[in-house]
């Protein structure tokens, strides 16, 4: 039984003890009725971060599709779920139970819901409905800026991910940052209470937002990005506040999944401009978009490639066109590689989804000892030790864990080590042959030969008289790890079916 079967059979065994509970039928067994509902859903994975950090522009990035709002509108001060459905909606969600639909209309590419007529404070949550294969993985929150100087459109945000009873909202967070702040790290910690358990958090990554901006929109912009973002990452996860830091250029990565023909003959047409025109045009955004200019395209043109684009992603696409792209398809392909949101979604992809299973069992038995704490009743007390138990024991959960710390902790791991460590315990893939540095065809034929030899390794250099506590708890959990590929190929072969292509200890 994997650990969302468990995690379910505790959930009917507490319903089950509660519904014949009478004076207390009415309170718990709704709450754990819900809690079961969100163990079927999609992976929740909420944006936060101070105001205009670029969550909005990050979320249509990371969909495809302009759907949440990034204008200063009532619609950025409150929580907005993005799930799929079967047809485009908006419904408004009020703090009295009620709920209405919210009008909508798609202008120019973009998903518009005007909410003015309605009382933003009265609101709980947007949730808007869009079929797209991106929603069908996971639900994406929306919240409002943490540092707001409406407090309690801070407030928002803090109820949904850490609430006063200890249960988020979300499975998962990505936490974007412009600088790291006293704020940011303030709200990183309590998140991490909340959210991450005991000894690190689950699903906290940190994207180091509107990254282009760092370098004045230079065309290396990104790299100076990506230095300051592995000193954060430094910072913050040795801390263990996050699992990782990546530097994003938000704008850049919305516009590269949404590309036009237009924009890339218009891009095509820069290109072909005398160097010292385009040069002189591209010095501020301003100078770009006056009506005047040397440059062939007409105004309303150029400022709306500033508008989709930013000077930093003009610039970008202009090189590339010059060094040789010729189609809107291959410019997409590179812009989005150089906009960081490929190697975002690389590591939401391994730390969230391939784990949506166990950030759901933790998120679940999070809130099952919520409630068995609230409502005492000897006739659970047993299921309240068993969800304490798998709290404690599962080790998929201790492996998420060791992710982050892994990266910047100091141990006495050689660098050969910690590589071989982080493949392990699921640091690039969970399946078998991510874990174990193989192909698929090498796997079945010595996998299981290859992860023994990493058992006998992994446990004789936990033994080492020299490890400190943390070099030995890593030890221990590439070890068990291996000992999970073992597991599973002996259950494949006593089976008769081929090696499983995910290994999810």
């Amino acid at each position: 039984m994997n650990t969302s079967d468990e995690v379910r059979r505790l959930l009917d065994d507490a319903i089950a003890v509660y519904r014949s509970d009478e004076p207390c039928a009415a309170g718990p067994s709704a709450d754990l009725e819900r809690c079961a509902q969100r163990l079927s859903e999609p992976l929740r994975i909420a944006l936060a971060g101070a105001l205009k950090a670029g969550k909005s522009t990050l979320l249509n990035a990371l969909i495809g599709e302009e759907l949440a709002p990034t204008d200063a509108t009532e619609c950025t001060k409150i929580v907005t779920w993005f799930h799929h459905g079967s047809s485009p909606s908006v419904r408004a969600h009020h703090v009295n139970g009620q709920s209405a639909a919210v009008p909508i209309e798609r202008r120019d590419g973009c998903l518009n819901f005007d909410i003015d007529a309605l009382e933003p404070a009265a609101i709980d949550r947007l949730e808007v409905s869009w079929p797209t294969t991106e929603l069908s993985r996971r639900t994406i929150i929306d919240t409002p800026g943490t540092a707001s100087l409406n407090a309690d459109v801070s407030a928002r945000t803090m109820r949904l991910l850490a609430p006063a009873d200890g249960v988020s909202g979300a499975d998962a967070v990505v936490y974007l940052m412009r600088t790291s702040t006293a704020s940011d790290v303030s709200t990183l910690a309590e998140l991490n209470r909340q959210v991450g358990g005991r000894g690190g958090p689950l699903g906290v990554v940190g994207v180091l937002s509107r990254a282009d901006e760092i370098g004045s929109g230079r065309f290396d912009a990104m790299l100076s990005a990506k230095e300051i973002a592995a000193q954060y990452a430094t910072d913050l996860t040795a801390s263990g506040l996050c699992q990782a830091v990546v530097p994003v250029a938000g704008l850049l990565a919305l516009t590269a999944r949404t590309l036009r023909q237009r924009e890339f003959a218009a891009l095509s047409s820069l290109a072909s401009a005398t160097p010292e025109d385009l040069q002189l045009a591209m010095l501020s955004v301003d100078r770009f978009g006056r009506e005047q200019s040397p440059l062939s395209l007409d105004q309303e043109t150029r400022l709306t490639l500033v508008r989709r684009f930013g000077l930093f992603g003009i610039r970008i696409a202009v090189v590339l066109i010059q060094g040789g792209v010729r189609d809107a398809t291959t410019l997409a392909d590179q812009l989005l590689e150089r906009s960081g949101l490929t190697e975002l979604q690389s590591i939401v992809d391994v730390q969230f989804g391939q784990r949506a299973e166990q950030l759901k069992a933790h998120s679940a038995l999070t809130e099952l000892s919520r409630i068995l704490s609230a409502y005492p009743n000897p006739a659970a007390q047993h299921l309240r030790n068993a969800a304490q138990r798998l709290m404690g024991d599962v080790h998929g959960f201790e492996e998420v864990r060791l992710l982050g710390l892994l990266r910047s902790r100091r141990s006495t791991l050689t660098e050969s080590e910690a590589l071989d460590a982080t493949r392990l315990i699921g640091g690039y893939g969970t399946s078998a042959d991510d874990r174990l540095g193989l192909d698929p065809f090498e796997t079945m034929t010595s996998g299981r030969s290859r992860a023994l030899g990493a058992v006998q390794r992994w446990r004789a250099r936990a033994d080492h008289p020299l490890n400190d506590a943390f070099t030995t708890r890593v030890c221990k959990a590439a070890a068990r790890s291996a000992e999970g590929i073992c597991a599973e190929m002996d259950t494949a072969a006593r089976r008769g079916a081929p090696t499983s292509p995910a290994h999810r200890p």
